[in-house]
């Protein structure tokens, strides 16, 4: 039995390999895959939900912090910066620093920025709302989350182009159209902790009412992050706060192009929306996959881990999978409950940022079925070639042109 779920062409080409991630959960569920790439080790591909809770839930089996959480292989110069980064630790060290920087980030914190959010979602659609089309990637839901995060930590609203831009070489190395490649994404990641330095050094000067600020201040013990560990931080944000937003708005919409039943649904009942949110994450699932590293053998589905094994869980296979989801083929913006682990399957690296997402979904959403009742696809969507983000590049739209609010 072969079957690929891993090569980049595959998720370009169709979202995410669903036919081999359908089969595997019913013949493989723990299966041997070996990497395409000559000189990579082969891994453990988990895709059942079940077993995917279970390697999130025991960081003390499947390590984030033996040789990070990413599926490329780096160098070993390179895992030792990453794992400044709170995505790259293990408990204890994850626990203490999740902590720390879970104070930016209550729901307290988070609802004082709906209003923000939704003047932002307003200000997207006044920008194009007169020509009666556009390109929902690019003047929608790649500036949104950019807008929110330039709130957030305190940068200047004009950075954001900026960071759109190091985003994109960050995630879309592998993808032709960004001209990058790992040894760039490197150089890139340099850039953006170089302005986390220059930001850093901003708030101390001028502290305001920002999580960045927040982050910079000592905790009850008088622990202050580092300088290199609050980099990682903005680095983190950046490269997880907006693309897992942008592509969730993203992959939403042309969703509901796809299953025009339910938007009309959502139009004729705007209390849906309260459930929308979570159903377009499980049906989208920003993020493909993520590596552990195993700490000792194991055993999975009566299946022998190895010490040292690269095991990656697939979070899309998951969120279909027929044990758990009653009718996981069927997009319901009304599912309820919806158990999804779009926003991780738990344990210590549970998204920091979920109750963000989800606000910045069910806003944006709430503001398009209010001002673009009648929009729809004007032309094929192109996705990202990667194997980490379900990505989409362009999603022409038309709906009928109106006046801007002011």
């Amino acid at each position: 039995m072969r079957i690929d779920i891993i090569s980049p062409d595959l998720y370009e080409n169709g979202g995410f390999p669903d036919e081999g991630f359908r089969r595997l959960r019913q013949e493989a569920p723990l299966y041997w895959h070996e990497d395409p790439n000559e000189g990579s080790p082969g891994f453990w591909a988990v895709t059942k939900y079940d077993d995917v809770v279970h390697v999130s839930r025991h960081p003390e089996l499947f390590s984030s912090h033996a040789r990070t959480s990413m599926f490329d292989e780096f160098t070993d110069d390179d895992i030792a910066l990453y794992r400044l980064m709170m995505l790259f630790m293990d408990p204890p060290q994850h626990s203490r620093q999740r902590g720390y920087v879970n104070k930016g980030f209550t729901p307290r914190m988070i609802k004082q920025l709906e209003e923000h959010i939704r003047d932002v979602s307003h200000q997207l659609i006044d920008d194009v709302v007169e020509r009666g089309e556009a390109d929902f990637v690019r003047d929608i839901s790649a500036p949104f989350p950019l807008y929110v995060i330039c709130e957030l930590i305190g940068a200047p609203v004009e950075d954001r182009n900026k960071l759109f831009d190091l985003s994109n070489a960050l995630i879309g190395f592998d993808d032709p159209d960004y001209g990058t490649s790992a040894e760039h994404a490197r150089d890139v990641s340099a850039e953006i902790l170089g302005y986390a330095h220059e930001l850093a050094a901003y708030h101390r000067e001028h502290p305001g009412d920002d999580i960045a600020t927040k982050l910079l201040q000592p905790d009850a013990d008088g622990r202050v992050l580092s300088a290199d560990e609050f980099a990682m931080f903005i680095l983190l944000l950046i490269m997880a706060g907006n693309e897992t937003t942008r592509n969730g708005a993203s992959g939403g919409m042309l969703t509901f192009f796809q299953h025009p039943d339910q938007w009309r649904r959502l139009l004729a009942n705007r209390g849906l929306i309260k459930t929308t949110a979570d159903e377009v994450v499980r049906w989208v699932s920003p993020v493909n996959l993520f590596r552990r590293t195993a700490m000792q053998d194991t055993e999975v589905r009566g299946r022998q881990i190895k010490e040292g094994d690269k095991v990656v869980i697939f979070y899309p296979s998951a969120n279909r999978d027929e044990d758990v989801f009653e009718n996981p083929y069927t997009f319901d913006v009304g599912r309820d409950p919806n158990p999804h682990i779009g926003f991780g399957g738990g344990g210590p690296h549970f998204c920091l940022g979920t109750h963000l997402a989800r606000l910045e979904l069910t806003v944006l959403f709430e503001v398009l079925l209010e001002r673009m009742p009648d929009i729809e696809q004007a032309g094929e969507a192109r996705r990202l070639r990667s194997n980490f983000i379900n990505g989409i590049k362009e999603l022409p739209v038309r709906f009928t042109p109106s006046k801007p609010r002011n």
